[in-house]
């Protein structure tokens, strides 16, 4: 009767293992709530072991933030082609599926967990919040730096979708087939009313605006906006 043998696994290989253990339980419950025991439990080794690849809970944390890190950064990636609107509406689709799959420790990190407040957290919660911007100015085809009122509206806009996606998490009392379509339009609300004070940036924006559709959601918020001045 052969009997199964567990293969070894490289360093490499179990660190991997680890990360992604940790990030799965942390994706579940607050990481506050998660032991150093069930991690190793739930990767079926030792816990000794476990403090043998990383020093503590904070930085298998750490190593977890920053895979989810890059995972949400490659959800801003979108092939620049097509209306802004459109765009921008798949970029939330997309944002909103990892907050779903990663409630607890998208909350906890920004709202307050074991790590954060160490300078690696910070770097990583700045590094997605960069990487947003940048890809924000390269959809709307803005080379160089940012004119001051766009760098506003933009960055503004990203802390508006980390806050809804919040909101949005504490009871999800609003449908998120509502809230992506309604960032979106937010996005051009903000930068209609900054364009207001700035040519440079209405001139880019009137560029932006004709290669939208009919049934396009900048289209759709201004005959909303007509509408709701007409009654």
């Amino acid at each position: 009767m052969s009997t199964g043998v567990r293969r070894r696994m490289g360093v490499e290989e179990r660190r991997r293992q680890l990360i992604g253990v940790a990030l799965e339980l942390f994706s579940k419950r607050s990481p506050d709530e998660v032991s150093i025991d069930e991690i190793a439990s739930r990767a079926g080794i030792s816990r000794p072991l476990v403090y043998h690849y990383f020093p503590g809970k904070l930085s298998l944390y750490e190593a977890a933030l920053r895979r989810a890190a890059e995972d949400l950064t490659s959800r801003f990636a979108e092939p620049h082609e097509g209306p802004l609107g459109s765009r921008l509406r798949r970029v939330m689709a997309r944002f909103f599926d990892f907050v779903e799959e990663h409630g607890p420790g998208f909350s906890a990190l920004m709202r307050g967990g074991p790590a954060v407040g160490s300078s690696t957290t910070n770097a990583l919660v700045d590094s997605v919040r960069q990487a947003a911007y940048e890809q924000m100015l390269a959809h709307m085809g803005v080379v160089g730096p940012a004119p001051a009122r766009l760098e506003v509206v933009v960055r503004s806009w990203i802390s508006l979708v980390e806050s809804t996606a919040l909101i949005w998490l504490d009871g999800r009392r609003v449908p998120r087939e509502e809230l992506e379509p309604k960032l979106v339009q937010d996005f051009a609300a903000l930068a209609a009313v900054a364009a207001t004070r700035d040519e440079e940036l209405a001139t880019l924006l009137r560029g932006l605006v004709k290669q939208e559709p009919g049934d396009g959601p900048f289209t759709d918020l201004a005959a909303r906006m007509i509408s709701l001045a007409r009654e």
